[in-house]
C-alpha cells in the first residue's frame, strides 16, 4: 500500500489532506458537514476523479449522521455535492450509489450510508491494486515512463491509477524512472506527483509541459501512462488539460499511450467525447501563475480544466477488470 492518503474517516468526520498546500505544507481539513466537503472539492483541496467520488460518498454519510437528519436532508446533501465539479464521472457514480442506498430501504439508516461510503473507498483501493498489476505487465524491463497531472494515492483511495501502475512497475524493477509534467496552471504534476514519487522513493524527473516533444524526440521515454476523469462508450477520454497534446505527440513518435482508470470512470450514457461537459475554472488560476499578471487590466483568460483525447490515440485502457484495446466499444 501507499504511505500517502488524501482522505481519512474518523469518528464520523472526514479528514481531508489539503492538496493546495503541498508539497510545502501538510495540513488536514476536518469536515463535519457536507458544505465543508463540497467546498473542498470545488477549491481543489481534494482532487482526482476517484478521490472526489470517495469524498462525496463520505459527505453524504456526514449528512446522514447529522442531528435531525432525514431522507430529505440527505437528498439535499447529494444535490449540493452534485454541482461541485461537472467533468469527472466518479463523482456522479458515487452519488448515485449513495442515493440508491438511501432510497433502497423504507427505513432511514445513517449506519447503512456510512457503510456504503466505506465500501466505495475500499473498492477503489482494491481496484488500484488490480490496475497496477495489469498495467505493470505491459512494461518492458528498464523502461522510463512519462505521466501527466497527478494520478497517485492523492487522487484515489489506494496506490493510484496511472501512478499506481508506475509504482507497481518500479517495485517489480521494470520501471527505471518516471518523467512528470508540471501540469499547468495549477501544477498537479510538479507539486503532487513529484512529492508522491519522493515519498515512495521512485526516481522522478520534472519537466515543463512544453518539453514533451523534445523528451520524446530524444527517446528518453518508452511509454506514457495517464489517468482519466470520464471515458465514453467509444473510448474517448477526458483528462487534465494538456493530456490530448501528450497523446498526439506519443502517436507521432510511436510511443504507447495508456489510460488507467477504474470502471467507476466509465460513463455509458455518452457515445463520444463530444458529449463531455468540460469544466472551465476561474481566470486567477492562470493569472496568479505569473507574478504581476493579475495587475494588468483587460487581460482575457480561457481556462478549461480538461480536454478530450480521441480513442484513436489511446493504445490501451487499463481497468481493474483488465486491459482493453481498440477498437473500443464499451456497453451502454
Amino acid at each position: 500500500m501507499s504511505n500517502v492518503t488524501p482522505l481519512k474517516w474518523v469518528n464520523g468526520q472526514l479528514l481531508i489532506l489539503d492538496q493546495r498546500l503541498l508539497p510545502g505544507k501538510v495540513k488536514w481539513i476536518t469536515a463535519r458537514n457536507v458544505e465543508k466537503v463540497a467546498v473542498a472539492i470545488e477549491e481543489l483541496a481534494v482532487r482526482g476523479a476517484p478521490a472526489i467520488g470517495i469524498a462525496a460518498g463520505y459527505g453524504v454519510a456526514i449528512a446522514a449522521g447529522a442531528k435531525r437528519s432525514s431522507h430529505d436532508s440527505v437528498r439535499a446533501a447529494i444535490e449540493r455535492l452534485r454541482i461541485t465539479r461537472p467533468t469527472g464521472f466518479n463523482l456522479f457514480w458515487a452519488l448515485k450509489r449513495m442515493g440508491d442506498c438511501l432510497d433502497g430501504s423504507s427505513k432511514f439508516s445513517a449506519t447503512r450510508l456510512v457503510k456504503e461510503a466505506k465500501a466505495i473507498h475500499k473498492e477503489d483501493a482494491d481496484a488500484c491494486l488490480q490496475m497496477g498489476k495489469f498495467g505493470a505487465e505491459l512494461i518492458a524491463d528498464g523502461e522510463s515512463v512519462l505521466t501527466y497531472c497527478n494520478t497517485g494515492a492523492l487522487a484515489t483511495g489506494g496506490i493510484g491509477t496511472a501512478l499506481g501502475v508506475i509504482r507497481t512497475g518500479y517495485k517489480a524493477k521494470k520501471v527505471r524512472g518516471v518523467y512528470a509534467c508540471e501540469t499547468r496552471p495549477v501544477g498537479q504534476g510538479a507539486r503532487l506527483t513529484v512529492w508522491e514519487c519522493v515519498q515512495e522513493k521512485i526516481p522522478v524527473t520534472l519537466i515543463c509541459d512544453n518539453m514533451v516533444a523534445a523528451l520524446m524526440s530524444a527517446r528518453k521515454v518508452q511509454r506514457v501512462f495517464v489517468g482519466a476523469d470520464r471515458i465514453t462508450r467509444n473510448g474517448d477520454t477526458s483528462n487534465k488539460i494538456g493530456t490530448c497534446g501528450v497523446a498526439m505527440l506519443a502517436h507521432q513518435f510511436g510511443i504507447p499511450f495508456h489510460v488507467v482508470a477504474p470502471s467507476s470512470t466509465f460513463d455509458p450514457q455518452l457515445a463520444s467525447g463530444a458529449e463531455i461537459k468540460i469544466e472551465e475554472r476561474a481566470a486567477n488560476e492562470i493569472l496568479r501563475a505569473t507574478a504581476g499578471l493579475e495587475k494588468l487590466a483587460g487581460v482575457k483568460v480561457w481556462n478549461p480544466a480538461f480536454d478530450v483525447t480521441p480513442a484513436k490515440y489511446i493504445t490501451s485502457i487499463i481497468t481493474e477488470r483488465g486491459v482493453h484495446r481498440p477498437p473500443y466499444g464499451f456497453a451502454k
